[in-house]
C-alpha cells in the first residue's frame, strides 16, 4: 500500500459513523457571522488602528462643506497638483477642489495606466469600515470608481463616514453582502501599501498607494 492510499483509507474509516454527508449540517455552529463585537468606542478603534497603519486621519463634521474642505486640507498637504475624482463624488467636493486649483482628473473616459501613475492624488469614498483591524473597504461604486483607481495613484484621500464604521471583520463582511451579490469587486485597505523583504527591510508604494489620507466624517 502507496501512502496515498494508507492516507484515503484512515479517512474512510474515521468517517464510517458520519451518516450526514452535508457538513454544514453535520456539525451546525450556532454563529451568525454578521454580528458586531462587543467595543465601548467603534469610531475611537477604528481611528486608532487606522493611525496605527501610518496612515493620516482627520476627523470632520458631517456636512458635505467640511468634508469637502477636508478633501481639500488633505490634498493641499501631500501638495498634489491635480486629483482624480470619481464621477459619483458630491458636487460640493469637486467644487471645493477646483476652487483650491486643483486640476480635477475624470476617468471617462478611463484614463491611460501611465496618466493613473503621474497622477497626484486619487479621492474616493468607501463602503465600509472595520474598526478592530482598520480595514477600509471599497465596492467600487460610482463613488470609489474601479480597482485601479485606488491601486495606481501614490496618494489616496479615502472619505469614511461614521454609519459605514462597523465593529469587525465579520459585521463588515455582513455590509457587504450586496455588493458580493452584484459581483462587485471588493477592495481591503489596511493603511498605506508597504511590504517588507527577509531582512525586514520596509518599502512602501510597491502594490498600492505609498500615503493614505482617511477622512472620517460625521
Amino acid at each position: 500500500m502507496n501512502a496515498k492510499d494508507e492516507i484515503l483509507q484512515r479517512v474512510r474509516k474515521a468517517l464510517v459513523d458520519v451518516k450526514e454527508t452535508d457538513p454544514a449540517l453535520d456539525v451546525p455552529v450556532a454563529w451568525r457571522y454578521e454580528q458586531p463585537t462587543a467595543m465601548d468606542d467603534v469610531i475611537g478603534r477604528f481611528v486608532e488602528r487606522v493611525e496605527d497603519y501610518k496612515a493620516t486621519v482627520v476627523r470632520v463634521g458631517g456636512s458635505e462643506a467640511e468634508i469637502a474642505q477636508a478633501v481639500v486640507d488633505g490634498l493641499t498637504s501631500i501638495e498634489a497638483k491635480d486629483a482624480i475624482l470619481p464621477v459619483g463624488l458630491p458636487a460640493a467636493w469637486r467644487s471645493a477642489v477646483e476652487a483650491a486649483g486643483i486640476t480635477i482628473l475624470s476617468d471617462e473616459p478611463q484614463l491611460t495606466n501611465d496618466q493613473l501613475n503621474a497622477a497626484g492624488a486619487v479621492v474616493t469614498a468607501a463602503r465600509v469600515g472595520a474598526a478592530e483591524s482598520g480595514t477600509i473597504m471599497l465596492d467600487h461604486a460610482d463613488d470609489q470608481g474601479r480597482r485601479a483607481l485606488s491601486l495606481v495613484p501614490d496618494a489616496h484621500i479615502c472619505v469614511v463616514r461614521t454609519d459605514q464604521v462597523v465593529s469587525d471583520i465579520p459585521e463588515a463582511v455582513g455590509r457587504l453582502q450586496d455588493s458580493v451579490k452584484q459581483q462587485q469587486p471588493i477592495t481591503w485597505i489596511s493603511g498605506p501599501s508597504a511590504t517588507s523583504d527577509i531582512e525586514l527591510s520596509r518599502v512602501e508604494g510597491v502594490h498600492g498607494p505609498r500615503t493614505l489620507y482617511v477622512v472620517v466624517a460625521g
